[in-house]
């Protein structure tokens, strides 16, 4: 049996989460999949695209309100004067803005109708919260993706242990017959039937 050198396990393993990630995507299939342009992008950054997808998918609807914590309630416009009222919208619009919340033209309202918007229709509006879309992790859970392969009777070189996942890949052209790949039940070692 022939060792995969360090740089083609990295390549399978983005191949196997593609995989995983096309699989995950498969029930909100709509036009925007075909804008990954596969030719174009390297399979690391078409799955960290892929995952941003899903990630955005999987995203619950939540009140804005909620979006902060402790969850953003503010008292009735009518119970506040027109200073506190002033200052509290303030202090909210940042709030607002620091959870990436911008009101586009707003200017022509007064601080109090405003600031009923903001009670009466924003803060209840429920839209899809993504955590920090900058760190959207590619998720990589290896023991779950291994855990749905098939298992077979193989011996690692390296730790000695007797079970092993596998799956074939086609590696090169139509022709020639797919690659059967190896990864250790116990050590994750990968290997390839030679």
């Amino acid at each position: 049996m022939t060792e995969l050198p360090a740089h083609s396990l990295a390549e399978v393993d983005q191949l196997l989460l593609n995989a995983a990630l096309r699989d995950a995507l498969e029930p909100f299939l709509d036009e925007s999949v075909n804008m990954v342009d596969s030719h174009t992008m390297t399979t690391w950054k078409e799955n960290e695209y892929l995952a941003s997808m899903l990630a955005w998918e999987r995203a619950p609807l939540l009140p804005l309100s909620s979006w902060f914590e402790p969850e953003l309630k503010l008292p009735d416009p009518d119970d506040l004067a027109d200073q506190a009222l002033h200052d509290l919208l303030l202090d909210t619009l940042n709030k607002l803005y620091d959870n990436h919340i911008v009101l586009d033209y707003t200017d022509h309202l007064s601080d109090r109708k405003l600031y009923c918007l903001i009670v009466r229709d924003i803060l209840s509006a429920e839209e899809k919260k993504l955590d920090d879309t900058k760190n959207i992790k590619v998720v990589d859970s290896k023991a779950q993706k291994l855990q749905s392969m098939p298992t077979t009777k193989a011996n690692c070189h390296k730790c000695g242990h007797d079970s092993a996942y596998f799956w074939e890949k086609q590696t090169s052209s139509l022709e020639e017959a797919s690659t059967q790949f190896f990864r250790c039940a116990k050590c994750e070692h990968t290997w390839r039937a030679s």
